[in-house]
């Protein structure tokens, strides 16, 4: 399992962190997936053999939302 934090540009409110959240379950190979609101965080644990940290970020951008640049993994 590997573990991956980023920093989500453009969440104002509740219903854009389930937004964020949404994205990142769909995901195939998330195990576990969180979003701070208060933080502009997303944080999942993910199969590496089955998706890549790449995905995860490309997910969250699908939603119209930005990836802060020096993401954390």
């Amino acid at each position: 399992m590997e573990d991956g934090l980023i920093k989500v540009e453009g969440m104002t409110n509740e219903h854009d962190a389930e937004k964020v959240l949404h994205a990142l379950n769909e995901v195939w190979g998330v195990r576990k997936a969180e979003v701070s609101l208060s933080n502009q965080t997303a944080s999942f644990r993910y199969n590496e053999k089955a998706a890549s940290y790449e995905d995860f970020l490309q997910a969250v951008e699908d939603t119209g939302f930005t990836i802060e640049e020096g993401d954390s993994r």
